[in-house]
């Protein structure tokens, strides 16, 4: 989950220290326990680290006399192994010369009985960190074969778990050599100099050219050079390609947050997963299909497996892709998915949708799905990310960086990428829905100018959330799809807040829930269209009029011209008429417009909240 940088460039050049922290900068999203840095100078490695966020850092090293340097390696961590203090921050230095540096991302499983081992040896240990191990081990290594890259190669043969690794050496000053197994690693390619990082939001501002990297693979770049090698050194190339957005995009463009910008960026996040669906006859299309479509029209399940605000947007999918394909679906957490000895054979579909593309639940859940046969399908944000390449196939959602912890458009893009997945299967099945896909794009082609309309109407709901700034629990309710949206809505509040918020299930509350309302407890009700089938609306108006009767203050959000609510709700947020299964895309709006404003009024930091990072990229 945390950061990564490295840096090699020009020797007369002086960039290296401000690369490094700019990258760390883009990316401490991913983590915000400590940070440091290390650069390589001619006598040694240099290093500086604090605990706390990057301004931490930053303070530090204006206040250091550190030396020139062309080459340097940063880091910004999400605490694991020890707690978030200077001593645990990397990087870590190995061996008793200070002569190597290593940061590190993942987890080393077997990083006690390594660390028994050393000690026996009469290695001293200053942190607490499974990290520091590595570096001990990395060093030893190096003095045996005097080549990094060699010593790298003999080092991750005695580690266990999941690791993106980054070490430099004073006696081999311009190269820096990292290390991947289940986690994220990516090479830019610059002219003169070279760069790695957890994603490419680390080097964007200096090249769009990069290189992905495979599973337990080592790379090593120089400011002209990289090398590509398999854990058992046999020779590899990495796949290039371009990265389709810039630096612009990873910024705020005016806006206080991130998150903000982001909830504004959701028109465009969904417009632009929507573009280029279609071939030159009009059918709907995946980005890379390994998948035979007949095998496709054989699958009598489908599985969805994700996590957190990933697993809400797969929750809606449910409802859209049962209904358009008539395949039985289940939402699977990805965390007890492979632990529960899922059914799962070669006429499964399991679809897995991750932001990032390296989340390690989700990763081994997709792995252990085509160990049993499964066919598996990607919905990612993220190009050239692990789960993508290790699926059979991928949707990318095209929703450009997201910055903020808490995913706004990355869930409004996730569930456009599933309703096109789902109208591309049954357009494959030929069922009456499938026959009817043209129409729901067509539809779905309006949604973004919807939620532009929802987005300008929202400032009522910016002065209730300043209002309700000192509630304490809050609670969402929704039937149907709304049922994941109040999930969504109030997970939002949780992490960005810090308060008590539970999403139900409207039809689950007299059958216990209810028995938490009392007078003034706040309720956000998620209303079906008037239109909706099997009298869903009336139903949900109902359970308004049950909480409504027991002192709950109700906050409706509601479809323009629905008057039904009125009588019973103490707030009516209107949104715009849209097909039941495309509510969630409009619906789901005011809730993080919501979450945004309270936790801002109770003067949180809404793009990093605590505990949390962007990528979860441990188990």
């Amino acid at each position: 989950m945390c950061g990564i940088v490295g840096y090699v460039g020009p020797r007369a050049s002086e960039k290296a220290l401000d690369v490094v922290m700019e990258g760390l900068g883009r990316l401490e999203y991913r983590g915000y326990d400590s940070a440091g840095v290390a650069l390589v100078a001619p006598d040694g490695v240099e290093t500086r680290k604090r605990a706390g966020k990057l301004a931490n850092l930053r303070a530090a090293i204006e206040e250091a006399d550190l030396p020139e340097t062309a080459t340097a390696i940063g880091h910004t961590r999400w605490a694991t192994h020890g707690g978030p203090t200077d001593q645990n921050a990397h990087p870590h230095r190995g061996g008793r010369d200070g002569k190597l540096a290593l940061v590190h991302n993942g987890i080393i499983e077997n990083f006690h009985s390594l660390k028994g081992r050393l000690e026996s040896e009469g290695v001293q240990f200053t942190s607490e960190t499974d990290t520091e191990v590595v570096a001990h081990l990395l060093s030893a290594a190096f003095e045996r074969s005097g080549d990094l890259t060699t010593a790298m190669r003999e080092t991750v043969a005695d580690l266990h778990g999941a690791f993106t690794l980054l070490a430099v050496h004073s006696d081999q000053p311009d190269v820096v050599v990292g290390a991947r197994r289940n986690s994220p690693l990516v090479v830019g390619l610059g002219e003169g100099e070279n760069f790695l990082g957890s994603d490419v939001a680390a080097f964007i501002g200096h090249t769009r050219h990069a290189l992905e990297l495979g599973q337990d693979q080592i790379v090593t770049i120089t400011p002209d050079t990289y090398e590509v090698v398999n854990f058992d050194g046999t020779p590899s190339d990495g796949k290039a390609y371009e990265v389709t957005w810039d630096a612009a995009a990873a910024e705020k463009s005016g806006y206080d947050t991130f998150m903000e910008k982001e909830i504004n960026d959701q028109p465009h996040a969904v417009a632009d997963t929507l573009l280029g669906r279609t071939d030159a006859e009009g059918n709907l299309t995946l980005d890379e299909l390994h998948i035979d479509v007949e095998e496709l029209r054989a699958v009598t399940k489908i599985v969805i497996v994700a996590c957190g605000t990933a697993a809400y947007a797969g929750m809606v999918a449910k409802y859209a892709i049962e209904h358009w394909t008539r395949i039985p679906v289940e939402v699977e957490l990805a965390h007890e998915f492979r632990y529960r000895d899922p059914v799962i054979d070669e006429r499964t579909l399991v679809v897995s949708i991750s932001q990032s593309g390296e989340t390690m639940d989700t990763l081994m859940a997709v792995r252990h799905a085509k160990e049993l046969g499964a066919r598996t399908v990607s919905i990612c944000n993220t190009h050239g990310s692990t789960i993508p390449r290790e699926s059979d196939a991928v949707l990318y959602t095209h929703a450009g960086p997201e910055i903020a912890v808490a995913s706004t458009k990355a869930f409004l893009a996730q569930i456009t990428a599933s309703y096109i997945l789902g109208l591309y299967l049954a357009s494959l099945r030929g069922t009456s829905y499938g026959r009817d896909a043209a129409e729901v794009m067509a539809e779905l082609q309006g949604i973004p100018a919807q939620i532009e309309t929802v987005l300008a109407g929202m400032d009522r709901v910016k002065e209730i959330a300043y209002y309700m700034a000192d509630s304490r629990s809050v609670l969402f309710l929704g039937r149907h799809v709304g049922y994941p949206v109040a999930m969504e809505g109030a997970l939002k509040l949780k992490e960005l807040a810090y308060i008590h918020a539970e999403g139900f299930a409207a039809g689950e509350l007299k059958h216990g829930p209810i028995a938490l309302i009392e007078p003034g407890q706040p309720v956000f009700v998620i209303v079906p269209s008037p239109g909706s089938e099997h009298g869903l609306h009336d139903k949900v108006v109902s359970n308004i009029q049950e909480i409504r009767a027991r002192g709950a203050r109700t906050l409706v959000i509601a479809e323009e011209g629905d008057e039904d609510v009125v009588p019973f709700a103490d707030e009516v947020i209107r949104v715009p008429h849209t097909s039941p299964l495309l509510a969630p895309l409009l619906t789901v709006v005011p809730l993080q417009v919501f979450a945004l404003h309270l936790s801002t009024a109770k003067g949180l930091d809404v793009d990093q909240p605590r505990n949390l990072a962007k990528s979860v990229t441990v188990e």
